[in-house]
C-alpha cells in the first residue's frame, strides 16, 4: 500500500536477496511466496518510484502473513533527471570524444553504483574504466547501441524521464534474461504502459548546467477494462546559453505508447519515441587560454546582429518505433520485439579555403606563437597578441562575411553540416523457460541492420554564391563527376554509404540451489560492413567510388558465474567471460570519407573478463566488495590530425593496430542505517588501467609531403612500434573515494551530503611521438643528437591531473494535498565552485623530438596539452505535482 493515500501497489517486486528469486504483487497489492526452503531470509520490497523495504524473515515450513507494507514515495527518483549524462561530443572537438558508462546506471540500487553515476560522475569517471560500449541498452528488449561506435545514443530518448523511467539493471557479467550483455552491464527500458503508475505528473525543472529550463508531462491511463493501457509524454529543454558560453540548447521529446492485453499472460505493445537535441558546443582548451579566459570559455561562438552563434553545433533527431509481443505465465517469459528507426545525427562547422583560420585560438593568434618563435622570444608581440585575444576573444562573424564579399562570388569561408542520416531495423526475442526451481534455461537472438548515409551539406555561404568543391592543398576535385561549384543545400567534400548487419543468437542456463546458484551463457554473432562511395574523388580514382570490400567477422562469446551463500545474509559470487567482438565501424576504414581502404590485418577484439564479489545483507549494513580483471586485445584506433614529423609534414590519418589494454582494480560500496532516520554509505575505487601493449603505428600522409622510399604500394607508412606499454589510459579517474550520510524526517522531507575524493586522472597519450619517427630529425634524416633516453622520457612524461575533492549536497521534500502528490527536489554539485580539469588529450602537432623541445623550452608551449574543464557550482531544482 502507498503510505498517505492507501492505494494498492501492483507491480511491485519482492526479492529474497540471498537467492534473487522475484515475485511480483497483483493489481490488488497483495503477493503471496511459496519456497522450499527455510531459515534466515532477507526479503525486499521494492516498486518504482518507491523507497523499498527490508525485513529479515525466518522460514520455519509454516505460513507467514506480513500483514499489510506500507511503501513511502520516494522523491529521490529525481536525481536522475539531475544526472548528467555525458555521450560522445558533447563535451569534446572532433580531436577527442569523450564516453562515459554513467547512463547505463540510472535504475541501479548498488550504493557504489549510484556514487559513480551521481558523484564520480561529474570527473568523468568510468566504472571499472570502461566506456559505454561496454554495456548494451535495450528497450523493451531491443539492443539500441549504435554500430558506428558500439555505444547507446542516449539523446535519442533524452528528456523522457518519466516515460523510460522503468528499468532493469543487471551490473557486470551477471545472467541477464533478455541478452547475452556486454561487461559493464544491461539496462533494458520498459515502456509497457500497463507497468507504468496510473495518473497524470507534471514538472518543471531549473538548472545552470546544460539547459536552464525544463517543463515535462506525463499521463498514464493504467490497464482498463477493455484490456487497454497507454501513456503520453512530452518535455521542452531549453537554454540560451548552458554554464559554458556560447552552448545554446534547444530540445522536445515526445513519447506515446499503447498497449492491449488478449488476457493476463499476453500482450502486445506499440511505442514511438520522437526526441529532437540541438546544441551547441564547447572546445578543449589549452592551459595558456584557460589561464587567459577561464573555464566557461567556448572559442566557437560570436555575436551575429546582437545574437549569439555557434558555429558547432550537434542536433540528433532519430525517430524510434517499437512493436513487442509479450508472453508471461508461470513458468514461460517470451518476448518477440521489432524497431525501425530512422533520422540524423548532424555537427556543424566552418570551413576556409585558401584564407586564415577563423578560430580565436589558433596557435598563431595567441601569445605563445611569439615566444616559441624559432628566431627567438618576441614578448613585444606576445603582449600585443594577448591584449588582442582579450580584446575580441570570440568568432567574429561580420569577418567572415567581409572576407567572402572581398573574394568575389566564391566563397573563402562557409558553414557546412556533418551528417549522418542512419536508418537501422532491428528485431528480438527471448524465451525464458523456468523448467523446475533448480533450473532455468533461456534462449534469444536479434537482427539489426543500419543504412548510414553520410555526407557534408552546405549550410550557410556566408554572403558569397558559390563554393569550388575541391582540395585546395592537393588542387584535386573531390567530385570528379559532379558540378564544381557547389551552392547552399548541396551536397560536398565527400558522399558514402556504410552498410552494417549483424545477426546474434544466444543460449544460457541458470541453476538455483539452496546453498548456491550459477549460470553460463553463450553467444554466437556475426557482422558485416560494406562501403559504398558515391563521390569518385580525384586522389582516390581506384577505391574512392563504388562498393569496397565486404568485411564479415563471426564471434563467440562465453560467460558464467557461481554464487556460494555462507548465510542467508552472506554470499561471494564469482563472474568470468571470454568475448570475442568485431571492430567498431569507426575503426574499420581508414579514411571512409574519400577512400574503401580497410585497416590492414583487422582482427576482431579479444575480451577477458573475472570479477569476485563478498555481499552482506544484515538488518543495518548492507553492501558489496569487488575485485576485477578484464584485458582487452587487439584493438584498434584511427587518429586525424596534421602532424610535422621526422619523416615529413601533412594531414594524416594515424593507424593502431595490436593495441591491448589492462583493467584491473577493487570497488566497495556499503550503506549503514545508523537509525531509522539516517543512514552513512561509503564507497570507492582502487583501479589500475593502463597500455598492455607496444601497438604496431602506421600513418597515411599525402605523398607529396614524404620520401618516396618510404612509402609502400598502398601509400601507407609504417611506423613499427609505440613504446606505450604500462603507461596509463585516459579512462578518467582511476582511483575514487565517497563518503556520505543522509537524513530522512518522517515529515516527509529528507537530505543528503556527499564529500568524494579523487585522483590518479590521465591525460590522452599521442601515439606518433612514442614511435621511433619521433627521434628523426627531417633536415637530415638522422637521429637527433640530443634526443638521449633521459631527455625523451623527460619530454614525453605521462600528464597526471590534479586531484578532486567535491562536496555535493542534494534533499527534498514531499506534500500529500486533497489526493495530489507535490514534490521538490534540489541539488548543488561542487559546492565550494572548484575548478578542475576534467580530462584532457595530448595534441599531436609536434612528431618530432626537436619541434617539441623547443616548443616546450617557454613553458607555455603553442601546441600545449588541452583540457576539458570541469563546471563550477551547480544547482539542479525540480517541482513537480501528480494526480
Amino acid at each position: 500500500m502507498e503510505k498517505g493515500s492507501n492505494v494498492p501497489i501492483s507491480n511491485a517486486i519482492i526479492t529474497l536477496e540471498n537467492t534473487s528469486q522475484e515475485f511480483e504483487t497483483n493489481k490488488n497489492g497483495a503477493f503471496e511466496i511459496t519456497l522450499s526452503k527455510s531459515g534466515d531470509q532477507m526479503l525486499r520490497i521494492s516498486a518504482l518510484d518507491f523507497i523499498s523495504k527490508r525485513f529479515s524473515v525466518y522460514l520455519e515450513g509454516n505460513p507467514i502473513d506480513l500483514g499489510l507494507i506500507y511503501l513511502e514515495r520516494d522523491i529521490a527518483h529525481e536525481q536522475t533527471d539531475n544526472l548528467i549524462s555525458l555521450t560522445d561530443g558533447d563535451l569534446s572537438d572532433d580531436a577527442e570524444s569523450v564516453s562515459t558508462s554513467m547512463g547505463l546506471l540510472q535504475s541501479t540500487r548498488d550504493i557504489f553504483l549510484n556514487r559513480a553515476a551521481f558523484d564520480f560522475g561529474q570527473a568523468f569517471f568510468k566504472v571499472r574504466g570502461y566506456d559505454s560500449r561496454n554495456g548494451q541498452v535495450l528497450i523493451n528488449g531491443i539492443p539500441v547501441n549504435k554500430f558506428f561506435d558500439g555505444r547507446p545514443q542516449w539523446n535519442n530518448w533524452g528528456g523522457l524521464n518519466d516515460a523510460v523511467r522503468n528499468q532493469e539493471f543487471t551490473n557486470g557479467l551477471t545472467f541477464d534474461p533478455y541478452t547475452f550483455g556486454g561487461i559493464l552491464g544491461n539496462t533494458n527500458i520498459n515502456t509497457r504502459p500497463s507497468v507504468m503508475r496510473p495518473g497524470l505528473r507534471l514538472s518543471s525543472s531549473a538548472s545552470n548546467r546544460t539547459y536552464r529550463g525544463r517543463l515535462m508531462a506525463t499521463y498514464n491511463s493504467g490497464e482498463k477494462l477493455s484490456g487497454l493501457a497507454y501513456s503520453v509524454s512530452v518535455s521542452r529543454r531549453w537554454a540560451k546559453e548552458g554554464f559554458v558560453e556560447g552552448t545554446l540548447y534547444d530540445a522536445y521529446s515526445v513519447f506515446g505508447a499503447i498497449e492491449y492485453q488478449f488476457n493476463p499472460q499476453n500482450s502486445i505493445t506499440f511505442t514511438s519515441i520522437l526526441a529532437r537535441n540541438r546544441r551547441g558546443r564547447s572546445s578543449a582548451l589549452t592551459e595558456e587560454v584557460f589561464d587567459l579566459r577561464g573555464n566557461q570559455y567556448n572559442p566557437y561562438w560570436g555575436k551575429q546582429d546582437g545574437k549569439i552563434r555557434n558555429s558547432r553545433e550537434r542536433e540528433v533527431f532519430e525517430p524510434l518505433f517499437l512493436l513487442n509481443y509479450a508472453m508471461d505465465k508461470n513458468k514461460i517469459d517470451w518476448n518477440i520485439g521489432l524497431a525501425y528507426q530512422t533520422g540524423i545525427n548532424s555537427r556543424s562547422r566552418l570551413g576556409y579555403y585558401n584564407a586564415p583560420n577563423p578560430d580565436p585560438t589558433y596557435y598563431r593568434y595567441l601569445p605563445s606563437y611569439h615566444i616559441n618563435s624559432s628566431i627567438g622570444a618576441d614578448f613585444i608581440n606576445a603582449n600585443l597578441a594577448r591584449e588582442a585575444f582579450l580584446e575580441n576573444p570570440q568568432l567574429d562573424w561580420g569577418q567572415l562575411y567581409t572576407a567572402n564579399s572581398n573574394n568575389g562570388e566564391k566563397a573563402a569561408y562557409l558553414l557546412y553540416d556533418d551528417i549522418a542520416h542512419n536508418t537501422t531495423i532491428s528485431a528480438a526475442t527471448s524465451f525464458n523457460y523456468t523448467l523446475s526451481d533448480f533450473i532455468k534455461l533461456g534462449f534469444g537472438g536479434n537482427f539489426r541492420s543500419t543504412s548510414s548515409e553520410n555526407y557534408a551539406e552546405i549550410q550557410d555561404l556566408l554572403g558569397a554564391s558559390y563554393h569550388e568543391d575541391m582540395d585546395t592543398f592537393s588542387s584535386t576535385l573531390n567530385h570528379v563527376d559532379g558540378e564544381l561549384q557547389k551552392t547552399e543545400g548541396e551536397k560536398f567534400n565527400y558522399h558514402y554509404n556504410l552498410d552494417a548487419s549483424q545477426l546474434e543468437g544466444f543460449a544460457q542456463v541458470k541453476l538455483n540451489a539452496k546453498k548456491w546458484n550459477g549460470f553460463t551463457s553463450a553467444s554466437y554473432s556475426n557482422f558485416n560492413v560494406q562501403r559504398n562511395g558515391f563521390f569518385k574523388n580525384e586522389r582516390y580514382l581506384e577505391n574512392s567510388f563504388g562498393t569496397g570490400e565486404k568485411l564479415a567477422f563471426s564471434n563467440l562469446a562465453y560467460k558464467g558465474g557461481f554464487t556460494y551463500f555462507l548465510t542467508g545474509r552472506h554470499w561471494f559470487a564469482a563472474n568470468a567471460a571470454m568475448v570475442e567482438r568485431s571492430p567498431i565501424v569507426q575503426n574499420i576504414f581508414i579514411n571512409p570519407r574519400e577512400n574503401n581502404e580497410i585497416v590492414p590485418e583487422l582482427q576482431k577484439e579479444l575480451v577477458s573478463s573475472v570479477d569476485l564479489s563478498y555481499f552482506v545483507r544484515l538488518p543495518r549494513l548492507t553492501g558489496r566488495i569487488s575485485a576485477f580483471y578484464t584485458r582487452f586485445q587487439h584493438t584498434t584506433d584511427i587518429n586525424f590530425f596534421f602532424v610535422d614529423s621526422g619523416l615529413g609534414s601533412d594531414f594524416v590519418q594515424e593507424v593502431i593496430t595490436g593495441l591491448d589494454r589492462l583493467h584491473k582494480g577493487i570497488e566497495f560500496g556499503f550503506e549503514y542505517e545508523a537509525s531509522s532516520t539516517v543512514k552513512l554509505t561509503a564507497a570507492g575505487n582502487l583501479g589500475h588501467y593502463v597500455y598492455a601493449s607496444d601497438p604496431s603505428v602506421q600513418i597515411n600522409f599525402d605523398t607529396a609531403g614524404v620520401k618516396e622510399d618510404l612509402i609502400a604500394p598502398e601509400g601507407n607508412i609504417d611506423l613499427g612500434v609505440a613504446t606505450l606499454k604500462d603507461l596509463k589510459l585516459a579512462q578518467g579517474p582511476q582511483t575514487a573515494f565517497a563518503l556520505g550520510v543522509s537524513y530522512r524526517a518522517p515529515k516527509y522531507w529528507w537530505i543528503s551530503g556527499t564529500t568524494n575524493f579523487l585522483t590518479n586522472n590521465y591525460i590522452n597519450l599521442s601515439t606518433i611521438t612514442r614511435t621511433a619517427s619521433f627521434l628523426i630529425d627531417p633536415e637530415t634524416g638522422e637521429t637527433f643528437s640530443d634526443a638521449t633516453e633521459e631527455n625523451v622520457a623527460k619530454l614525453l612524461k605521462q600528464n597526471k591531473l590534479d586531484d578532486i575533492y567535491l562536496l555535493n549536497l542534494v534533499g527534498g521534500k514531499s506534500w500529500l494535498v486533497d489526493g495530489k502528490y507535490i514534490s521538490f527536489f534540489a541539488s548543488i554539485n561542487n559546492v565550494f565552485d572548484t575548478v578542475f580539469r576534467t580530462g584532457g588529450y595530448e595534441q599531436s602537432r609536434n612528431g618530432n623530438f626537436g619541434q617539441l623541445k623547443q616548443d616546450n623550452q617557454s613553458g607555455s608551449p603553442s601546441f600545449a596539452p588541452k583540457y576539458w574543464y570541469s563546471y563550477g557550482r551547480t544547482y539542479f531544482l525540480n517541482l513537480a505535482i501528480s494526480f
